[in-house]
């Protein structure tokens, strides 16, 4: 709250019972003039009563803003405090203070309850993740056993699915409070070609070129968690390049890895949100292929790492998505 408007307030408050005062002023000077009384010793307690009454709401008035104060200080620290309410002074105070701290019980029993349909909940769809690899990893052996066009094409279905389980994990992941991460220095390169290794099927579909410039770069990171990073990227690159196109990875002068494709691109007015949950965009919305998960994944996932990551864009000329490491790298010369 504004200081102008406390003391705005604490006018107003104070002011009834000025009103008041002067209400019993006039009618003591009406019964004055009835009676036909002296005026003098009426105005000379007139003026005392006022000196002593102003006096008294003036410090009335102080004590009222350091209690406003040190509630405010209160609140703030509220986390923090053991026994957060102040001593009441008056019955009003008294009554509110019961009725915080019963709405605090209240809040703790939803909190706890909502924290263990939570926990249900991400148990149910961890479980529910690892027990639908199985049957897809079934579907798979089967599918490899024939080298056909329609088993190529179903393997790459099926490697989609996959994709979407990972995701699906990998976000529940994330937000729990527990964490896997496990940072140590890897080579990049060793984690950049096993990704492509694994997306090779798909360029090979689509016939889309890879341009790939080893990095030579040495990084502190986690090994799982950056190349689910990097599948993120280069899943989106593939889902939004056109047959026959071109995906680029390549290493900045300042140790900025990039990722770019010369796909669809994303509208001016789009990019600053990308990173966004549930954030599509126009392109994702008319191509009907986005989710608004994976690039919030990535961004989560790069904070995560101490990474940063950013995109630049220009409509129907492709996309560039860099991470910049922010920890420790170094180059590797052999």
């Amino acid at each position: 709250m504004e200081k102008k408007m406390m003391w705005k307030l604490i006018a107003k408050e104070q002011g009834k019972d000025f009103l008041l005062y002067f209400a019993f002023l006039f009618i003591f000077g009406v019964l004055f003039f009835l009676y036909e009384l002296p005026m003098e010793p009426y105005i000379y307690g007139a003026m005392l009563t006022f000196l002593l009454f102003g006096i008294a709401k003036g410090i009335g008035g102080v004590r009222l803003f350091k209690k406003h104060q040190r509630l405010r200080q209160e609140f703030e620290n509220l986390p923090l405090l053991s026994d957060p309410f102040a001593q009441p002074e008056t019955l009003c105070e008294a009554d509110f203070i019961d009725l915080l701290v019963q709405l605090q019980q209240i809040l703790n029993h939803t909190t706890t309850k909502w924290n263990e349909k939570e926990r249900n909940a991400i148990d149910f769809y961890t479980t529910w993740v690892h027990q639908i690899k199985t049957p897809v990893s079934v579907l798979r052996m089967i599918l490899q056993k024939e080298d056909t066009k329609q088993n190529r094409s179903l393997l790459l279905e099926v490697f989609r699915i996959e994709q979407y389980i990972e995701m699906v994990l990998s976000y529940l992941h994330l937000e729990s409070p527990s964490s896997d991460f496990v940072f140590k220095e890897y080579k990049l390169d060793t984690i950049l070609k096993e990704v492509i290794h694994k997306f090779a099927p798909q360029f090979v579909e689509k016939k889309i070129t890879l341009t790939y410039i080893p990095t030579n770069l040495t990084i502190l990171t986690d090994e799982k968690w950056l190349s689910f990073l990097v599948e993120q990227i280069l899943s989106n690159a593939l889902k939004y390049t056109k047959e026959g196109g071109q995906i680029s990875i390549y290493l900045n002068p300042d140790d900025t890895l990039n990722i770019s494709d010369t796909g669809i691109g994303i509208a001016p007015e789009d990019l600053p949100r990308i990173f966004e949950k549930g954030f599509t965009g126009y392109n994702g919305r008319t191509d009907k292929k986005a989710t608004g998960v994976g690039l919030y994944l990535c961004k989560e996932t790069a904070k995560k790492l101490s990474h940063r990551i950013f995109a630049d864009s220009v409509v129907g000329k492709g996309t560039t998505i860099s991470i910049e490491f922010l920890t420790h790298t170094k180059k590797i010369f052999e």
